[in-house]
């Protein structure tokens, strides 16, 4: 079946909205399979800035059918003004397809999502305060609110009306805070969101089936990445959700047969936001560099990214997750002013190597970087397009994480600009 799926491979923020929308070009279909808006990319298209959310890349491609899977959670007032913004930027969203068993952000979960992580103090998570985490917990709990109830306004009310029996009580007994209006929450839903977003409902798995039946082309993308996995990220300081390559099997509902292609997305170097462990993480000057020449401020919250040296350990355990079949590399231009480029190859903890990942969250965190060093290029590589076009110490650099992560690398991106990117397969 020709599904391909592209997957963050670090901590997020690896530029998979540039390879995402390259990749998608050439679909039929592009699938959002898990997250919420609390994971945002931006897209430059001809010097114009398209800073995404919820919808996804494909939508700015007249030929492509995004679609937002069951797996994902949709603030609808969110996912309005991002297509009323990219409305008023000539795009048409009328091809935006939502699924009916997509989970709803309910205002509560905002506000416990801010309360709980203030609640935690010292031990707080890095959350986005953007109520992702408290509507999975829902859907766990199966008192979720799902995006096919704004089509039933009795169900909606009824519904709406059990959770915050319960929410209301923490609310008012535990955090001492006004409880929420049951009527206040159903007009804006019901009156003021649900005519917008109904027209985008559909059963989007019957969609992406049709479509790979007829031998069209799908691309299935993720939110944040590998190593903020639920399961298999650095537990508690992750998401709510399965970014994993696996993960669009249960959120798009798809099989692992339809999978063909799985392309990993990862950044010359490692950054990460919010708490926990980074053993590779720079408190020095060049940390300070790659922040300034790599803008690396969150897309939705602006916050200052923490930054470090490329992890080998934490690839190889990201090529294992998600079975890639090759990676696409990103921000190689913002290494182009260093002396010198290290790459952790393996971690050393109590006496012990490890060239993988420590499973024991005390080991991983007491755990210490061993790296190699590599010449840097010195060199502007932001015009380069072909991989002979190259310094020889970038091509080296390229060739070392090759043999380190054993996966071929096959797009370099060079730029932020849609069009600067190398194709190594060529």
């Amino acid at each position: 079946m020709p599904a391909t799926i592209v997957v963050g491979t670090q901590w997020g923020d690896e530029g998979k909205g540039k390879f995402t929308d390259l990749i998608a070009r050439d679909m039929n279909m592009v699938v959002r399979y898990q997250g919420g808006h609390n994971a945002g990319h931006t897209l430059v298209v001809d010097g114009q800035s398209f800073a995404l959310q919820l919808v996804p890349s494909g939508v700015l491609y007249e030929h492509t059918t995004p679609v937002i899977g069951n797996g994902v959670v949709v603030d609808p007032r969110v996912l309005l003004a991002e297509i009323d913004m990219l409305t008023s930027k000539g795009v048409d969203c009328s091809r935006l397809k939502v699924s009916g068993n997509a989970h709803l952000i309910m205002p509560y979960h905002q506000q416990l999502d801010a309360l709980h992580e203030r609640h935690l103090g010292a031990a707080k998570l890095g959350t986005t305060k953007r109520g992702i985490g408290p509507t999975y917990a829902d859907k766990a709990m199966r008192t979720g609110i799902r995006v096919q109830d704004l089509l039933d306004p009795k169900i909606f009310r009824q519904k709406l009306e059990v959770a915050l029996q319960h929410h209301n009580k923490v609310l008012t007994k535990v955090f001492n805070r006004l409880p929420i209006d049951v009527d206040t929450v159903a007009t804006e839903y019901l009156e003021e969101c649900a005519p917008r977003v109904s027209g985008f409902i559909a059963d989007t798995v019957a969609l992406v089936h049709d479509n790979l039946e007829s031998g069209g082309q799908v691309l299935f993308e993720g939110a944040q990445a590998t190593f903020l996995d639920l399961d298999h990220g650095t537990y508690p300081f992750v998401t709510s959700s399965n970014p994993v390559a696996g993960g669009a099997c249960v959120g798009a509902g798809i099989g692992p047969r339809d999978i063909s292609r799985i392309i990993g997305i990862a950044k010359a170097y490692v950054t990460r936001v919010g708490a926990g462990p980074f053993p590779t993480e720079l408190f020095d000057e060049v940390g300070d560099y790659l922040i300034d020449v790599g803008h690396e401020y969150g897309t939705n919250t602006g916050r200052r990214r923490r930054t470090g040296w490329f992890d080998a350990v934490m690839m190889r355990q990201a090529v294992r997750l998600n079975s890639l079949s090759e990676i696409a590399l990103t921000k190689l231009d913002i290494l182009d002013g260093l002396d010198t480029i290290k790459v952790c190859v393996a971690y050393e903890a109590d006496g012990q190597t490890y060239e993988h990942i420590p499973y024991h969250q005390t080991v991983f965190h007491a755990a210490q970087p061993v790296y190699e060093e590599l010449p840097g290029w010195r060199t502007d590589i932001s015009a380069v397009t072909e991989p002979d076009g190259l310094p020889s110490a970038a091509a080296e650099y390229i060739a070392f994480l090759e043999d380190q992560i054993g996966v071929p690398i096959r797009l370099v991106g060079v730029g932020p600009g849609r069009t600067q990117f190398l194709d190594r397969a060529v």
